[in-house]
């Protein structure tokens, strides 16, 4: 092979050395202990301080999370409780944690118009690009949960962008 192509080939073997290892020491960063924080019942919600969830105008229900469930586990899951409303006043709710180093959300238990809790059987993480049923857990983890792939540093930081 002659040299003028080994000078241009070398480098960009270099390059992709320097971006393979970077890969996988981003793999290998992931603790593989990790557990998650021991999980509480869920707790009571009210409708009255909802913070609204900025949703597309496509989205015919409008979601709000209520402020005082708000919790950020050591761990780094933010756990909310958000509730689903549509315009003939019927209501949903669901208890939800947000998994920001890994954008995944799980929902630990729902509830609907009688306000008791039922909770999911082997609740799984999933990511939040999914196609769900709803966008809302992606929408609150852009607007407030989240900053890039951290949790929010505190719950009043969380309110604090949702009143934004």
């Amino acid at each position: 092979m002659p040299d003028r192509y080994l000078k241009i080939l070398l480098p960009c073997l270099g390059l992709l050395s320097a971006l393979a290892t970077g890969a996988q020491a981003q793999l290998a960063a992931e603790d593989p202990d990790w557990q998650e924080t021991a999980l509480a019942a869920p707790p009571a919600f009210s409708l009255d301080n909802l913070l609204a969830l900025d949703m597309p105008p496509y989205v015919s229900l409008q979601f709000g999370i209520d402020p005082a469930t708000l919790s950020i586990t050591p761990d780094g899951i933010v756990r909310y409780v958000v509730v689903a409303s549509n315009r003939s006043g019927s209501i949903s709710a669901f208890y939800e944690g947000i998994r920001c180093a890994k954008g995944e959300v799980k929902t630990y238990a729902r509830t609907s118009g009688n306000g008791a809790w039922t909770l999911v059987k082997q609740a799984q993480w999933r990511n939040l690009s999914d196609n769900q049923p709803s966008r809302h857990a992606i929408a609150f983890a852009r607007q407030a949960a989240c900053v890039g792939a951290t949790a929010a540093s505190s719950t009043t930081d969380i309110i604090r962008a949702m009143n934004k």
